[in-house]
């Protein structure tokens, strides 16, 4: 594994505090910056993780490739505080891109997340639309979506991710209601109105546990009439593309995630 949680030299960091949340914001050193905002959002299971991890992950070559600039918000863990506080820190900072848009010289908003992360990023869209902010595009990649077992999720082996850490997870995020129906803004996969979100992306493997939740999120996006698209690799690792970067699966995905992020650009 090559994991990486420094910047490097194509890219500028600002540290800076929206509200109680502590946030990176990226921005390309070399290149001239877009007018596009990216809300890129941490994973761990909503009870680990850091805002730096957005070197490790998908947002860093978006900013240095396509000059977007990118918000990584550090968001509340659950073993300290449970839900609402995650999901309310993160919107809280897409509220911020939104309402601050020309000084930021923004005229799209993105979400995108692993993960933790891309639950987050499927609640914050939720919440964007259910208070009129305009989100363009949505990559909530491998996400964890459901705090009820899944056929992949239950009794599920895989590497770095598996049913007794999943358990945990929303157990500490949601506390007394982890096997209950709770708010989509809490697990995503409880919506039952999928209208007027966002075109998605999103990948994730076949044995891992968020395989089926991810690809009901997909169909029950395209069944509301939001173009939704999934590409599906052969492995049981979650976030393989994160912690082995360097193979030749993780390589495919990264190519084929970019491939979609430049169609989001081209039709934003």
């Amino acid at each position: 594994m090559n994991i990486k949680l420094t910047p490097d030299k194509d890219i500028r960091v600002e540290k800076t505090r929206i509200g109680r949340v502590l946030v990176l914001i990226l921005r390309p050193k070399d290149i001239k910056p877009i007018k596009v905002g990216l809300l890129w959002i941490h994973g761990g299971g909503y009870i680990l993780g850091m805002k730096e991890m957005v070197y490790m992950g998908r947002a860093l070559n978006l900013v240095k490739r396509y000059g977007v600039t990118v918000l990584s918000p550090g968001y509340r863990l659950a073993w300290l505080r449970p839900y609402p506080a995650a999901v309310e820190d993160c919107y809280a900072v897409l509220r911020y891109m939104e309402d601050n848009k020309d000084e930021l010289g923004f005229d799209r908003l993105m979400v995108g997340g692993e993960s933790a992360g891309g639950g987050l990023c499927a609640a914050v869209c939720m919440m964007a639309r259910d208070q009129g902010i305009n989100v363009s595009f949505q990559m909530p990649l491998y996400p964890m979506l459901s705090n009820f077992d899944t056929d992949s999720s239950r009794s599920n082996h895989g590497r770095v991710w598996n049913t007794r850490r999943n358990h945990l997870g929303w157990k500490l995020y949601l506390r007394a209601d982890a096997k209950k129906k709770v708010s989509p803004y809490a697990a995503p996969s409880r919506q039952t109105d999928y209208t007027n979100l966002p075109p998605c992306y999103t990948f994730v493997g076949d044995g891992e546990p968020f395989y089926d939740e991810t690809l009901k999120y997909v169909d029950d996006l395209r069944k509301a009439g939001v173009k939704a698209e999934v590409d599906v690799y052969h492995t049981n690792r979650h976030a393989f593309d994160m912690l082995w970067p360097e193979d030749e699966l993780s390589r495919r995905a990264i190519k084929i995630f970019e491939m979609y992020f430049e169609e989001a650009l081209m039709k934003s």
